[in-house]
């Protein structure tokens, strides 16, 4: 549950504004933990407002945004915020590859992009690799 908390107390941090996507400091969540706060902040107005619904094609956050006056206050200040996290997640997993382009050709050289290869080779040598593609590859949830 202390852990709950600590999630709980970073994302409502991260709702005021101080959201960032560098590569300085991983502040992401994966699709499970999204889900997880969703469903703990926003889970009665789903219930009330989004019954139904197919979870893809962001549906669940279409729903809420046009639901947002009637939304608990809870769900109002954080589903935004829970969304843009998985949002920086994904950008993240994008750009691994243009960040750690120059690790990846020292230390994974003859791997072909795009077979997931390449990320477990840097993960297999993140003791070497530099810290900017180091600090990429925990935002992107690769590694912790």
């Amino acid at each position: 549950m202390r852990f709950a908390g600590l999630a709980l107390a970073a994302v409502l941090a991260l709702a005021g504004g101080q959201l960032s996507v560098g590569p300085a400091k991983a502040q992401t969540v994966s699709y499970a933990q999204a889900a997880g706060l969703l469903a703990q902040h926003c889970g009665g107005d789903i219930m009330k407002h989004c019954r139904g619904i197919n979870l893809g094609n962001n549906a669940i956050h279409n729903c809420l945004a046009q639901s947002v006056a009637q939304l608990t206050p809870a769900c109002a200040a954080n589903h935004a915020s829970i969304r843009e996290l998985t949002e920086a997640r994904a950008a993240a997993q994008k750009q691994v590859y243009k960040t750690c382009d120059r690790d990846a050709a020292q230390f994974c050289p003859g791997l072909v992009p795009g077979d997931g290869n390449i990320v477990s080779c840097l993960l297999e040598a993140s003791k070497v690799v530099s810290a900017t593609c180091t600090a990429s590859l925990v935002n992107a949830g690769y590694a912790q």
